[in-house]
């Protein structure tokens, strides 16, 4: 696992305001406060993620209950939601980047075969 001061050693630093950031430097820097034993790789990140996702669509259905809408609420479950995600990523030894666009290039298959509607894994 990265820690900050490895990060710190390799010579990353910590984003300026005004700079872009990407999933990868994201990725890079939302590891550095992954704190999960080595045993748990893949299913802990895989749990909090959908505990996130979770969350998430709480936050939304509080629409419906309360009849109140919250943006920053979500947003930060959302956050949680990417934290998880890249973690995720991470412990399948990729970057986000990569994972972006392999979603993209199946989507624009789908797309292409007239296909990106219905249901399935493999359409």
């Amino acid at each position: 696992m990265i820690t900050g001061e490895d990060m710190e050693a390799l010579g990353y630093k910590y984003f300026t305001e005004g700079q872009a950031l990407t999933l990868n430097d994201y990725q890079a820097k939302a590891s550095a406060t992954a704190i999960y034993p080595e045993s748990a790789k893949i299913t802990y990140a895989a749990m909090g993620l959908a505990n996130e996702a979770g969350e998430v669509l709480g936050k939304v259905k509080k629409i419906i209950r309360d009849g109140t809408f919250s943006r920053e609420d979500i947003l930060d479950e959302l956050g949680d939601v990417l934290w998880y995600a890249a973690a995720l990523a991470r412990d399948l030894n990729s970057e986000l980047s990569e994972v972006a666009q392999r979603n993209l290039d199946k989507l624009a298959s789908r797309k292409e075969r007239g296909v990106i509607g219905g249901s399935g894994d493999k359409r």
